[in-house]
């Protein structure tokens, strides 16, 4: 699953990388967390132009905000009939870059151990994503986001069963597609990426808190046990 990610590249850096019309300016971010602002690309009418978004999905025939629990992540086997996620995986696709993220150790510990997760191909993450638009009772719009998840890689998979849905730049423009009507051709991007794409590290237990910030997040860890030898 993605449930926490860091970004620290510069809006200039996005900019080049995704071709991007536009960025909102900001500082670097290295705890992300579920119900914050998400930063996703999407295609305008003359390009792809980046904006903040609610992190946890809110289907626009919700009645309101505040879910059981916050829709961060669709499974990508399903969102294309799932009621929540159908309507946005064929009409409202996005990419949520991303300079890493976080995956913590199945077993056991007090605190459990936190990894993250990098590109090794690319400066950046490309996770592919969905994402809605919800009118409140007072008129106001919030325009909200999920991340897919697929199947994991052998490089993940020792830490969970699923990942984030990573997509290579060959594949940005289709997927974004807000003419791209016939769901085949995507659900096809929708795979484990290859396993040299990542490279995973263990990472102080700082990055546990959602409240903490700042590179203190990525200070380097022991590596524990012999699970990922």
């Amino acid at each position: 699953m993605c449930g926490r990610l860091n970004l620290r590249a510069t809006p200039a850096e996005l900019i080049e990388v995704f071709a991007l019309l536009r960025c909102p300016d900001f500082s670097p971010r290295y705890n992300v967390a579920p119900t914050q602002k998400l930063l996703s690309i999407r295609a305008g009418r003359e390009g792809r132009v980046a904006d903040w978004l609610h992190w946890g999905l809110i289907p626009g025939w919700s009645r309101d905000a505040v879910g059981k629990a916050p829709l961060i992540n669709a499974r990508a086997e399903t969102a294309a009939e799932k009621p929540a996620f159908r309507k946005a995986f064929r009409e409202r696709r996005c990419l949520i870059p991303a300079s890493g993220y976080y995956e913590w150790s199945p077993h056991t510990g007090d605190p459990r151990q936190p990894w993250h997760i990098t590109p090794t191909q690319s400066p950046l993450l490309a996770f592919a994503g969905l994402w809605e638009s919800w009118q409140a009772p007072d008129g106001s719009t919030v325009e909200s986001a999920a991340i897919l998840t697929v199947s994991a890689n052998a490089t993940m998979s020792a830490l969970h069963d699923r990942m984030p849905a990573i997509l290579g730049p060959d594949d940005w423009g289709l997927w974004i597609d807000p003419l791209g009507v016939d769901i085949s051709p995507l659900q096809g991007l929708l795979r484990p990426c290859p396993n040299d794409w990542l490279v995973r590290e263990p990472v102080s237990a700082w990055v546990n808190n959602v409240r903490h910030e700042g590179p203190e997040c990525l200070a380097t860890a022991p590596r524990q046990g012999r699970l990922f030898d």
